[in-house]
This record gives C-alpha cells, sequence and structure tokens, in this order.
C-alpha cells in the first residue's frame, strides 16, 4: 500500500479540503475510504493527525477523475469524512468543493484551459446531476485572484459560476420525494425537498424560534437538535431514504422570513450542527422551495424567466438567480446560478498514516498451515475498539492491553474506530487478513443488540473468530443529581406530567443506552426525546451536566460519576441488587418489568484465524483476567471479570442472537421483523 501520494489543499467556497485526482488514491472503494480517512485523520475530533480542522466544514474531500460520460468533461465524486470516527459517506453532494473541481482538473492537465473563461460540465457523482462551471484563465491559465467576494471568506478571488442544471430529485427521482409540497409530521408542516440536496424544511415559528438564532444558541438547545433529528428520520423514511441515522442526509433546515421579498433566511444543519453559513447545495434548495408555491418557504408568486434570490445566513448570504418555467403549481425550477470562488493553498505529497490500512498479508500467508505453524506475534497487535476514546470500553481495553503485551511477547495497542454504532471497527476486523494481529473489543451491542436491530454488512458470528469472554458490567438507570427525582415512580410521574420535553442519553443505534431506554419508554408509557452521541463517554458526560436528563450506562461507565455524586442511579436494570449499590432496587422492584440488561464484552478475531492463533490469544487473555491487579481495577469499575473457552463465547452469541431478535420482534422496534 502506497503510504505517499499526491495532494492538492484547496479552500473551494466556505469548505476546505484536499483534492485529489482518482488515479492517485488506492484502487477500491474500500481502499480508498481507509486512504480518506488518513488523509483527514478522521478518528481524533481535533484531527492533530490529519489536514482536517475538526469541523464538517474542513473534512470535506473531492476526488476527480475525466467523466465517463460522453456529456460531460469530468466526474466529480465528494466524500465527507467522519470527525472524531472513522467514517466516509459519498452519498450526498458539496457545493462548495465543487467550485475547487474544475481549477483544479485545468491545473492537473485534465481540461485545456480557453483564453479569458473556460467553461466545464461536471458529472456529480454522488448525485449523479450536471453542473456547468466558469474559472476565469486570462492566457490560457488558472487566476484565483479576482473582485468577487463571498461571505464567510476573507478577502476576494476570482468568481468561479456554478450553473447546476438537473439536480431536481437528483437523489430520490422527484423534487417533492413524498408526493406533496407539505407533509405532517408529528403535527408540524414539513417540506421534503430534493434539489441539489434531499432536505427536510420547517417554518422556524413552528418550534418557536425566530429563525435569526445564532449556530452556537442553536446547537445548545438540546431538546431543539432532538426534535428535529426524529423529525429528519421520519422525512428520511417517507422520501424513500429509508433509515437515515447513519447518514447526512436528508439535511435539516429552518426557513423564516427574509429582509426583503427576494429573500428568505435560513439556518441549515449538517445534520446535527448548525451551519457556521450555508452549503451551496443546501442554498439551491432553499431558493427552489422558496421560488415555488406551496411550500413551508414559499414566497411571493413569480412570472416565468430569471429572478435573482437572496438567501440570508449566520455569515452573510448566497446570491442565487433561478430560472422559473411555468406558472402557479405547473411551474418548475430549470436551473439555478450561483457565484463562488476557490483559491488553491498547497501542493506536495500526502503522508498517510499505515495505521489506518489492514495489515497486509504476508508472502506465505495464503497457505494455512504454514502460518499456523509459524510463530505469533510476528508485530503489532491492534486491539480495535468500536466506540471513542473515554468510555468505558475504551478504559476495559486499555487495562487489558498492558497485561496483554508482556504476556504475548509483543507490543498490543488499541485503536479506536467509533461510528456508525459500531459497524465501521466490525466491518475492518471482518476484512482484516486472519492472523491474529488485529482483534475486535466486541461487546452486547456489536454482537448482540445491533444485529437483531438493524441489517447490517457483518455477521456476528460468521466474520469472527471467538477468543475469549472479558466480564459483565450491570446497567444502571441514572438521572443528573440536580434533576431532583429520587426514584423510578418521581422519574415516570415527571415524565408524563411533562411529555416529550425530556430526553435520554443513546450511546448509537443499537447499544444498551438506546435499546434500554427505548425499553423503559415503551413499558412505562412514558415520552422521552434520543439524543445520539458517538459513544458513552460524551453522553454520560451530558447526563452528568444537565444537559440530557436520562441514560442507561453500564456501571463501568457511571461508576466516576456515581463516586462523585453528579449523577444519581435509580434502579438497576437487572435481575438482581448489586452489592456496590445496596439501596438501590431493581427495575423490577421499581414496578417497571422487562428491561434487564446486562452487559457484556469479549475478544474477537476475523474469521479463518487459524485455531492455534486463537488458542495462544484465548491463553494470553485469560492469563491477563487472572491477574489480582486487573480483578481488582475492573471491579473497582463496576465490571465483573468473566473469562470462557472460544468455544463458550461462541455458545453465549448463539443465545443473544436468538434472545435479542425475540426481544426486538415483541417490543416492535424493527417494523420488518414479525413473528412467524
Amino acid at each position: 500500500m502506497k503510504l505517499s501520494i499526491p495532494c492538492v489543499l484547496m479552500r473551494a467556497g466556505t469548505s476546505r479540503g484536499p483534492f485529489f485526482l482518482r488515479d492517485w488514491l488506492p484502487e477500491g472503494d474500500e481502499a480508498r475510504d481507509q486512504a480518506l480517512i488518513g488523509a483527514i485523520g478522521a478518528s481524533d475530533p481535533l484531527q492533530l493527525d490529519g489536514l482536517g480542522g475538526g469541523s464538517t466544514l474542513n473534512s470535506k474531500v473531492a476526488i476527480v477523475s475525466r467523466s465517463t460520460r460522453t456529456d460531460c468533461d469530468l466526474d466529480y465524486l465528494f466524500a465527507q469524512v467522519g470527525v472524531g470516527h472513522q467514517s466516509v459517506d459519498t452519498r450526498p453532494n458539496c457545493g462548495n468543493m465543487l467550485s475547487g473541481v474544475a481549477p483544479f482538473a485545468i491545473e492537473q492537465g485534465l481540461i485545456p484551459a480557453q483564453d479569458g473563461t473556460t467553461t466545464v460540465r461536471i458529472h456529480n457523482v454522488n448525485t449523479g446531476s450536471q453542473i456547468e462551471v466558469t474559472v476565469c484563465t486570462p492566457g490560457g491559465k488558472v487566476t484565483y485572484e479576482g473582485d468577487a467576494r463571498i461571505d464567510g471568506v476573507a478577502g476576494t478571488a476570482a468568481p468561479v459560476l456554478l450553473n447546476f442544471l438537473d439536480a431536481w430529485g437528483a437523489v430520490t427521482g422527484q423534487l417533492f420525494p413524498t408526493g406533496q409540497r407539505i407533509d405532517t409530521i408529528e403535527g408540524l408542516d414539513v417540506t421534503c425537498i430534493d434539489a441539489a440536496m434531499p432536505l427536510m424544511m420547517l417554518r422556524a415559528t413552528d418550534l418557536g424560534l425566530t429563525g435569526r438564532e445564532r449556530p452556537a444558541e442553536l446547537d445548545a438547545n438540546v431538546a431543539l437538535l432532538a426534535r428535529i433529528e426524529a423529525l429528519r428520520l421520519q422525512a428520511g423514511q417517507r422520501m424513500g431514504l429509508g433509515d437515515v441515522s447513519g447518514s447526512v442526509v436528508p439535511k435539516p433546515v429552518l426557513v423564516s422570513a427574509g429582509d426583503t421579498p427576494n429573500s428568505i433566511t435560513s439556518r441549515y444543519f449538517t445534520p446535527h450542527k448548525c451551519h457556521a453559513s450555508h452549503a451551496v447545495t443546501g442554498a439551491i434548495g432553499v431558493a427552489t422551495a422558496f421560488a415555488l408555491p406551496g411550500t413551508v418557504a414559499s414566497g411571493e408568486a413569480r412570472s416565468p424567466g430569471r429572478h435573482p434570490l437572496v438567501v440570508l445566513h449566520p455569515a452573510g448570504q448566497i446570491d442565487v438567480e433561478v430560472e422559473i418555467d411555468g406558472s402557479g403549481d405547473a411551474a418548475t425550477v430549470q436551473s439555478a446560478a450561483l457565484v463562488r470562488t476557490a483559491r488553491k493553498i498547497m501542493h506536495g505529497m500526502l503522508h498517510l498514516p499505515g495505521y489506518v490500512f489492514p495489515p497486509a498479508p504476508a508472502a506465505n500467508d495464503a497457505v494455512p498451515g504454514v502460518m499456523a505453524q509459524r510463530q505469533f506475534p510476528q508485530r503489532e497487535v491492534h486491539v480495535i475498539v468500536p466506540t471513542s476514546a473515554g468510555g468505558g470500553n475504551d478504559t476495559m481495553a486499555r487495562t487489558l492491553v498492558r497485561k496483554l503485551g508482556p504476556l504475548l511477547g509483543q507490543s498490543v495497542v488499541v485503536d479506536n474506530r467509533a461510528g456508525a454504532n459500531g459497524s465501521i471497527a466490525c466491518e475492518y476486523v471482518a476484512a482484516a487478513q486472519p492472523d491474529g494481529h488485529t482483534l475486535m473489543f466486541g461487546y452486547i451491542a456489536t454482537h448482540g443488540i445491533n444485529p437483531a436491530l438493524q441489517k447490517l454488512r457483518y455477521d456476528p458470528v460468521a466474520d469472527f473468530a471467538p477468543i475469549g469472554l472479558i466480564g459483565y458490567s450491570p446497567t444502571l438507570l441514572v438521572v443528573p443529581a440536580t434533576l431532583g427525582v429520587d426514584s423510578v415512580e418521581d422519574l415516570v410521574r415527571l415524565l408524563r406530567e411533562s411529555p416529550g420535553r425530556m430526553s435520554y442519553a443513546s450511546a448509537g443505534e443499537g447499544t444498551v443506552p438506546h435499546f434500554a431506554a427505548e425499553l423503559f419508554r415503551l413499558q412505562t408509557g412514558s415520552q422521552l426525546q434520543r439524543v445520539d452521541f458517538s459513544g458513552a463517554a460524551p453522553a454520560i458526560a451530558d447526563v452528568a451536566n444537565g444537559l440530557v436528563q436520562v441514560m442507561f450506562p453500564s456501571l463501568f461507565t457511571a461508576q466516576p460519576y456515581l463516586r462523585s455524586g453528579r449523577l444519581k442511579a435509580l434502579a438497576v436494570a437487572g435481575p438482581t441488587r448489586l452489592p456496590a449499590l445496596p439501596d438501590v432496587p431493581t427495575l423490577q422492584e421499581a414496578g417497571v418489568t422487562g428491561v434487564e440488561m446486562t452487559q457484556w464484552y469479549a475478544l474477537f478475531a476475523p474469521a479463518k484465524t487459524p485455531p492455534a492463533v486463537v488458542r495462544q490469544l484465548n491463553t494470553a487473555l485469560n492469563g491477563v483476567l487472572k491477574d489480582p491487579e486487573i480483578v481488582a481495577r475492573m471491579e473497582a469499575d463496576g465490571a465483573q471479570v468473566q473469562t470462557s473457552t472460544p468455544g463458550q463465547l461462541h455458545d453465549l452469541l448463539m443465545t443473544e442472537s436468538e434472545r435479542w431478535h425475540g426481544v426486538v420482534r415483541q417490543a416492535g422496534l424493527r417494523p420488518d421483523l414479525s413473528f412467524d
């Protein structure tokens, strides 16, 4: 795998990111995505180890090549890379990054430049849409210097004209994917529109807002974000996009009146945070809804022809010229044009970190007998943790590897690959070379609950070789100490007195905090808004700070906050009380049945790992778990050590699969599953 590749870093519109020719990147989508993760430094929220800037606005990538279509000059694939989690999403488009594609392609020799200006037709691979882009090329060379100014960017630069030709319905096939210009979701008017970007649009006033709030103010409103996300999930289903909990589309937008009849105010979400300015593709969608009648954003009736419209955003405005054909309900938008600017920041060689790629197979790995006989391990062993650093899983894994390395005679490191509710880590390990050097810290969510809740691209049994159990940790119902409730009965009463106003913290779909809270909500008939986090650590921190009111963490995760008095344990979600918390009742004792969730943790290798290597790892793991220091440390943190053979762990997986599929069916948490 080449770890040094050419790269051009560009500011494009109000975004920034690396631009690559497709030939510069590794072949195959999987290897390509791992390279992009390394280029941005996705696993770290600050992105210190890559080109990212700790925000979705500068965690973007443009991949450019000559077009495979005869009616276009270039193919442009946009990739949104994760912030704090190793993920790559190529479903959305980005109009800001689009503004750098033509200058980049001309300078790389893909397109000949004309004297004066050069117009290029670009095929956006993500959506299938076509955009004409005109750039300044005096003397047949790209220039970035000029007098054009766009809000959100300092200084001036050469204008880049973007003319969207067929962006309407590009993703879903229809401008209004639900068949209506206004839908009602949870009592609110919503416009679901697919114009350059699938959007879910709401009137700000319907949510008790002016629509002129600053992004920080909106981001701090946890209840608002939870409500918007709940609406977005339903809108995604109605738009034919399926389960969008792991996708950034559709994007939520809050609209309100502009300053003039030709302007509209917009607050654009990305989708879980308000954009500091506004996406170009989002501006096309907002302007389209504003220009056409019958939407939540509709302005005054407009005659056929070209109309200059303005989308006001927190950092200024985006001017969009739309061309309308027809009138009244028959009116359609034929094209939309706007001006952006771009600037090349640097051009050079990008050095990718080797840890983002699965270990390459050795020359004799193709012969199972040879691999089984050779000494293990021969290089550093990576334990992949599917949650963010600082959480219970991460803490437990790091406790283990300190002792595991000396027993194996080789360095063992923890590699956090959070995102997609554990799927990113599971898919990575399942695809790794089955030689024992890449291991999975799995737990009840990745190998039990999540596979029962949704369709995944990995099989928790077939794709992994069980190594051994690590231990168990009970699940608690906790609330902020400042909430003022002392029992489950008090909490249920408060929830019923304020329906929909309180929220619970989820560590991601299919995790115990999500699943237990949903069962609790169903069993008590209460209303709780869901707030998703990228792991248990940030989730429980917000609960301890009183920003979210309810959580079902493991005792391992909750213990530090219980000791400090910032959290209060109301009940144990298990069959018996805990010796460490003898005064805390079980949920069943408190009158709530059907919510028993004891979390387990285990170590796995990729399927087809040689049995001799699995046995060696199992022996080493069980040796660590017999260490009095490890036992005492885990017990102090609220976990009970439990060893097993690989076969016993396999039997546990089979039992857990049957159990959780049954619970999901009975609770109705997955509509596509039903009783035979």
